[in-house]
């Protein structure tokens, strides 16, 4: 016997809910609330108010049957709570006046209003689970490194749209290296900065300036850091020009510098080409904070360096005259570089600076003391002509009381 049509319409339903739970892995528990939900909401709106609603969906079953109870009356005077006897009779022969029946529903009967509001609902559902997929894919993407498809490129902003996965994320034209250009189709590799989870969207903010991409880099191309033998200590980077990076081994046998560098510098040069011929330092961090220091201005040799303060992490580093311009580096780059990767304020003088600076000083104290000691001669003499008339009275009194005697 062939099916009757309302059993087709409600076996469509489950039909459609396990193609939804297949393709957007949306779950049928999580829809079927969010269904039954949308119809009580409209069977409630279409009856004046009645929410003695019954809704059962078995979807082993099959079953899909949406039941409203209202009371039996001789006469109705609201249609959403109250029914007539004869129609009772037909759902329950034993129903009688003041009893209350559960009427079956036919959902095509909700109405153009209802049926809108339950379809609105059910959307509102698929959203919030695809939102919450979204969220969950990228929040366990988080500070990691991906690889995304270009997709389109907006003229206006510069700003780049990729696809990760299935979902278009912006990569924003200040995330961007300077000198880089795309293509649509190109694969490229991008930062996970931060995931922010709103009531409407999820924001996923993705970067290749950021100094976590290189730490990535350096993992994902290093087995020794990847295993834990090599730990990156600190990043500092200018995007696009220079980076510097501390690294250290926790195997002495193991050189943290010549594993980041490869074979022939295989293993950094695959990430220099990553991200377009950006220079990288790579040096050897050290728990002796003077001897760090000097490291990180490298390539730059340091003849000493002086900690000024370290309450406000302040240092003096000496350098030959001829490795002043190398230290500091173009417009101060490889000072504000070696500055962000230790932490500390570094004012870079060379030797002759410092020589002179000292010679100054030396003049100085020497020129204090001249002073001091003339100060001194001066205050002197007229203690030497207060002892001397002191002296002088003395005589003279001694020679008047001499007279008196005679």
């Amino acid at each position: 016997m062939a099916k009757s049509k309302a059993k087709k319409e409600e076996e469509s339903i489950f039909d459609a809910l396990a193609l939804l739970e297949q393709e957007m892995n949306i779950p049928s528990d999580y829809m079927i609330e969010k269904i039954s939900n949308a119809i009580r909401i409209a069977l409630k709106k279409s009856n004046n108010g009645n929410d003695d609603i019954e809704i059962r969906i078995e979807p082993e079953n099959k079953l899909f049957a949406v039941y409203i109870r209202k009371k039996v009356v001789e006469e109705v005077t609201d249609s959403g709570r109250e029914v007539l006897l004869d129609v009772a009779l037909k759902t329950d022969p034993l129903a009688e006046v003041g009893s209350t029946v559960a009427l079956k529903q036919d959902p095509k009967q909700f109405g153009r209003i209802a049926a809108q509001t339950a379809k609105h609902i059910i959307h509102q559902g698929i959203r919030d689970v695809e939102k919450g997929q979204v969220a969950e894919e990228f929040q366990s993407r988080h500070q990691e490194l991906v690889t995304a498809t270009v997709d389109r490129i907006i003229p206006d902003t510069g700003d780049v749209v990729v696809k990760i996965g299935d979902h278009d994320v912006v990569l924003t034209r200040n995330e961007q290296v300077g000198n880089e250009h795309f293509e649509v189709g190109d694969l490229i590799k991008v930062y996970v900065v931060d995931v922010k989870v709103g009531d409407r969207t999820t924001r996923t903010t993705i970067s290749r300036t950021h100094p976590g991409m290189v730490k990535r880099l350096f993992e994902t191309e290093v087995p020794e850091i990847f295993d834990g033998t090599v730990i990156i200590k600190s990043v500092s980077r200018e995007a696009g020009s220079r980076t510097k990076i501390a690294v250290w081994s926790n195997d002495e046998s193991v050189d943290p510098v010549g594993a980041c560098i490869g074979p022939r510098g295989s293993r950094v040069t695959k990430i220099v080409d990553e991200l377009g011929g950006e220079k990288i330092d790579i040096i050897k961090y050290s728990e002796d904070l003077s001897e760090y220091i000097a490291k990180a201005l490298s390539p730059a040799d340091v003849t000493s360096v002086e900690i000024l303060d370290e309450a406000s992490r302040s240092c003096r580093v000496t350098v030959p005259a001829s490795q002043l311009s190398l230290a500091i580096g173009n417009k101060g780059q490889n000072a504000r570089l070696a500055a962000r990767l230790t932490g500390w304020k570094i004012d870079i003088r060379s030797e002759e600076e410092m020589r002179a600076e000292r010679e100054t000083a030396e003049q100085e104290e020497e020129d204090d003391e001249l002073l001091f000691a003339d100060e001194e001669s001066e205050a002197e003499e007229p203690a030497e002509e207060a002892v001397e008339e002191a002296e002088e009275e003395s005589e003279e009194s001694e020679e008047s009381e001499e007279q008196t005697e005679e």
